[in-house]
């Protein structure tokens, strides 16, 4: 199980000049191979004039991955992407860079260049997150104690989602997978095991401009 990886936060394109040479860097956070296929493919009918359009994808936490150069010099286009991709620890993620040719040669030392700036552009303008995974938790007590419980769910960085008040107050809680025990274990000396916490969904959370973004749990 994954309780930590980067990815990326939404889909960006961003274009680059080199030599007359039209760059288009595309980078989108994708959830399985399938996904990532059909993207390339929208690309390439959308830019079916191009020269080339060149991939890399990671997909899972098994360091599952695929590059094309599609046309381009080996090692001068998908396989640099692709180790900007493996060198950022960054997972579920695909790029493609589309090139128009400009009618002036590069060499390979240029292409290299031009295809890592396109890419790194991209991703920058995709936003690199970190998810973590998180517990989903629903705890229902007393009026007397729901102030003392509350304090200790923030007091241990837990987020709460929810309050609902009824003749008790029912909290849902994320608490980070790693330390829901010893969460779990918390609310039930302070409460002298009268809260009989119910366990639900694991969600990933990732802190994006001091927001609570929250993911499906990934398949890896």
């Amino acid at each position: 199980m994954v309780e930590n990886f980067k990815s990326l936060h939404i889909q960006s394109e961003i274009e680059i000049i080199e030599k007359k040479s039209k760059f288009i860097g595309h980078a989108m956070p994708v959830s399985s191979e399938n996904e990532a296929l059909e993207y390339i493919e929208g690309i390439k009918k959308k830019h079916y004039n191009a020269s080339h359009n060149v991939f890399a994808y990671t997909i899972g936490h098994n360091d599952y991955c695929r590059y094309s150069d599609d046309g381009e010099p080996s090692g001068t286009a998908g396989m640099p992407i692709l180790n900007i991709l493996k060198s950022e620890n960054i997972r579920n993620a695909l790029i493609v860079v589309t090139r128009y040719f400009g009618g002036t040669l590069l060499g390979t030392g240029g292409l290299l260049r031009a295809y890592q700036s396109a890419a790194k552009s991209a991703l920058n303008s995709a936003v690199i997150i970190e998810k973590s995974l998180y517990k989903k938790i629903s705890l229902s007590c007393n009026y007397n104690i729901s102030g003392k419980i509350k304090y200790y769910i923030l007091e241990n960085e837990n987020i709460i989602l929810d309050t609902l008040y009824t003749d008790s107050v029912e909290y849902t809680v994320l608490s980070k997978y790693s330390e829901h025990r010893n969460f779990l274990e918390g609310i039930r000396d302070i409460s002298a095991d009268s809260i009989k916490p119910e366990l639900l969904d694991e969600l990933y959370v990732s802190k994006i401009n001091n927001e609570i973004n929250i993911f499906k749990k990934e398949s890896f």
